[in-house]
Order: structure tokens, then sequence, then C-alpha cells
């Protein structure tokens, strides 16, 4: 079982009630890090349940979770947040390390694009209901990562 610290932190990508420059940059690469790890640790579960020829039991969350970082590519920096590497990038990571199969890539990468999508069209700055939207789709980011790693991490 894999246990993240500081999981609240995980999809923010800052540090909370951390002030220091350096406590915050150092609390910034440890939970990005953990972040990465569950997810190459729930794709090692994933390729071995893949070539027993079904999907994962997590496919759903998975899913959830790519329409989660693609609100998150379009809302972060909508509300000035310059994250390093965007999150388009870190669904090309969780591309390459999750999924094979090619009409299985192309579910990921729809999620991740209607997410998107679902506050382009919405927001041109950064509001107060584009904050709260934020704030929740990081929240319920935390969760699925918790819940999946916690469920099928080893």
């Amino acid at each position: 079982m894999i246990s993240l610290p500081s999981a609240r932190y995980l999809l923010r990508g800052d540090a909370g009630h951390v002030h220091h420059p350096a406590m915050t940059l150092l609390l910034r690469t440890f939970t990005i890090a953990a972040f990465w790890a569950g997810l190459v640790l729930a794709a090692s579960a994933a390729q071995a349940q893949a070539a027993q020829g079904s999907e994962p039991p997590y496919e759903q969350d998975l899913l959830r979770l790519s329409e989660v970082m693609g609100a998150l590519h379009f809302l972060r920096p909508l509300c000035g947040n310059d994250d390093e590497p965007s999150w388009r990038d870190r669904m090309t990571a969780l591309l390459d390390t999750e999924v094979v199969e090619e009409n299985r890539r192309r579910r990921f990468i729809a999620r991740f694009n209607r997410g998107y999508r679902g506050f382009s069209t919405v927001y041109r700055e950064c509001t107060n209901s584009a904050r709260l939207a934020l704030r929740q789709y990081i929240s319920e980011g935390e969760a699925i990562i918790g819940d999946v790693t916690s469920r099928y991490g080893r």
C-alpha cells in the first residue's frame, strides 16, 4: 500500500501555509515526485492487468483524473499559476506510463480535452467561481490519486 504524504498539496502546486521559499520549493518537488511515483506504481499494476486482457479496475478513476488534468491545464494558467511541467506534459507522461492500446489512449485524450474545453468556453479571466472550480478540481484529483494508489499501488 502506498501512502502519499501531504496529499492535499499534490495537485495544488503550492505549499499551503509554508512561507519560506526554500521549504515551498522542497515541498512542491516532493509532492510532485510522490504524485508521479504513485502513478508509475499504479501503471505497473495496469500493465499486469492488461496482459490478462482486461482493463484495470481503476479505469474510470484514471479517466476522470484525465478530465481533471485537462481542467487544471486551463484553469491554473488562467489564475496566474505557471506550472512546470504543464498539465498537458503530465497527461502525456500518464499516457506513456499507463496506456498502450490506441483506443484506450484516445479515450484518455478525449477526457483531457473535455476537461479543458469545459472551462475554456466559460472563462476568459480568473474569477471567484474559476478559483472555486480550481480548488474543487484539485481536491478531486488528490482524492482520485490517493484512492488509486492506496488501493492498487504496490
